[in-house]
């Protein structure tokens, strides 16, 4: 998850959640609480690719949202490496091709570190 998709989430369901109406209210709802511009707010609520966020707004966004990016993606990747493992370990019982299905699990972890 990239840091523009963790922010949208966290605007659409945690900052302005459905509850509170349209969309509309909701990104505006969204600025306010904030202290963006309603322009700022709808390029992250859509995931503008050309958005994007700096540490201190992601700082604000978790500690309004109540939510930490580090420890959700750091979840993410020891699952990962979990499923990884297990396959690593399932190879050395049974066949080579399961060590093809332990180095893609590896090559996944390894693109998706990079995100």
């Amino acid at each position: 998850m990239s840091t523009v998709d963790f922010c949208q989430e966290a605007l659409k369901t945690r900052i302005a959640p459905p509850s509170l109406g349209s969309v509309k209210r909701r990104i505006t709802v969204a600025a306010r609480e904030m202290g963006w511009s309603v322009s700022r707010t709808r390029d992250v609520w859509y995931a503008d690719p050309r958005v994007s966020i700096d540490g201190e707004e992601l700082r604000e966004i978790e500690m309004k949202a109540g939510i930490e990016y580090g420890r959700e993606e750091a979840r993410d990747l020891d699952a990962a490496i979990g499923r990884a493992t297990a396959l690593l370990v399932e190879m050395q019982a049974h066949s080579p091709r399961t060590l093809a299905h332990a180095l893609i699990e590896a090559a996944r972890i390894l693109a998706g570190s990079r995100a």
